[in-house]
């Protein structure tokens, strides 16, 4: 390991700066495959597309008129949201007649989704309940 400066802040840090060269050496490089990823939790972090897409894991596919319902705004309001989760390819669509269903693109973001709520539920050992 190598040691630098003594650090005398912050409870949650450490009190010195030090750093495992071959495990920084190993990591580091690979750090380049989390770009873009950013984007998904972007697009997840709005609390209306957040809703629509929880409301997209209790129910298979939903009609644009329900989902603004459900989430109390106007069919604008829910199709420009389902557009910018389908632009994001978390959602996709299919169209009946004059209707259009909205679906979660994948199987990973119903994942994503349930598990966020999961863990929002059940709170951590380090303060949050």
């Amino acid at each position: 390991m190598s040691k630098d400066i003594v650090n005398t802040g912050s409870p949650d840090t450490c009190d010195t700066f030090c750093y495992d060269e071959e495990i920084v050496n190993r990591i580091q490089p690979q750090m380049d495959n989390v770009q873009g990823v950013e984007l998904i939790f972007k697009a997840l972090s709005d609390a209306t597309r957040l809703k629509i897409a929880y409301a997209l894991t209790l129910e298979t596919e939903l009609c644009v008129c329900d989902v603004a319902n459900i989430i109390g705004s106007t069919t604008a309001t829910a199709s420009h949201h389902l557009r910018l989760l389908r632009n994001m390819k978390l959602a996709k669509y299919r169209k009946e007649g004059k209707l259009v269903f909205y679906s979660l693109a994948d199987d990973h973001v119903h994942q994503l989704v349930s598990i966020a709520m999961i863990h929002s539920k059940e709170g951590d050992s380090n303060g949050r309940s």
